[in-house]
């Protein structure tokens, strides 16, 4: 009975282990207390509301962060480590945490260990956490790496005649300085390494004066293409269907915090001159 015992415990530590590349102890939270409460209960709620679709679940999830304040940078440290931190959200963040909480509901779950799991598999390529350049950094490595593993699927050539951008994303080894991770060499190659791949890179969107009438749905990922040289995406939030007109549903650095943004994104776009465009992403059902 003793070693019956022994391999019980051994045999829940090895699929513990196997299941959570991370553990929920290596994970650095904002305030663990309280955002491990916040997802659980969001999880719990919209997991017993039995959304029918994938992006219903995402607008509801959306929607519990409104007025969530922005904060830039949260998720940088050394060494890195996964970061969960509700108390401030900037773009990409607020599409990480909530998309990775309607990965979870997906799954008939609803422990904030599993979105841990979840948002690892999400932000990190391969879905594991191997240093600062395995954070997929770029949206178009980002939407690929994740499209790879049948998690995301990109919609834009489905819902618009897509125009294209060719780009080459170096941006941020090109601007080496103004991340302070990359002052490592090894990470700073490992970085380059991935840039590689997207040398000469196809990026469709749809241009500003087609998206007053496209047929997005609540909760698809909108992609927010960037004029800058090296760079694909400078913004990123969800669809939400104001009136006929579609919106953001975002972290915004202009109002300080998540709102659905009064302009329509057709009007957004026409305010933003560095922005070419869109491009939208689901979350596989």
């Amino acid at each position: 009975m003793k070693y019956l015992k022994i391999f019980f415990f051994v045999l829940i530590a090895h699929i513990y282990s196997s299941t959570y590349a991370v553990s929920p102890g290596e994970v650095r939270f904002g305030n663990e207390s309280a955002d491990t409460v916040t997802i659980t209960n969001i999880l719990q709620e919209i997991h017993d509301a039995h959304y029918k679709t994938t992006n219903e679940k995402i607008i509801a999830i959306a929607r519990k962060l409104i007025d969530t304040p922005y904060g830039a940078g949260t998720l940088e440290c050394s060494p890195e480590q996964l970061t969960v931190n509700l108390s401030a959200v900037d773009c990409t963040t607020f599409v990480e945490y909530v998309t990775a909480m309607a990965m979870t509901i997906d799954e008939n779950r609803t422990s904030w260990h599993d979105f841990i799991y979840n948002l690892e598999r999400l932000r990190y390529r391969n879905g594991q956490i191997n240093g600062y350049s395995s954070r997929l950094h770029y949206v178009s490595d980002w939407i690929i790496d994740n499209a790879h593993r049948g998690i995301l699927q990109d919609v834009t050539d489905r819902i618009a005649i897509p125009s294209y951008q060719i780009k080459t994303l170096d941006f941020m080894s090109r601007n080496r300085d103004k991340y302070p991770a990359l002052a490592e060499d090894e990470e700073f190659e490992k970085l380059k390494n991935a840039e590689i791949g997207y040398r000469s890179h196809r990026i469709p969107y749809i241009k500003p004066t087609n998206t007053a009438k496209l047929p997005l749905n609540d909760g698809d990922i909108i992609i927010i293409i960037s004029k800058t040289q090296g760079l694909d995406a400078q913004h990123m939030g969800f669809a939400i269907n104001i009136d006929g007109q579609p919106h953001l549903l975002h972290a915004s650095s202009a109002h300080g915090k998540v709102l659905i943004d009064p302009l329509s994104i057709s009007e957004y776009l026409k305010r933003n001159r560095s922005a070419s465009g869109i491009r939208v992403v689901r979350l596989k059902e």
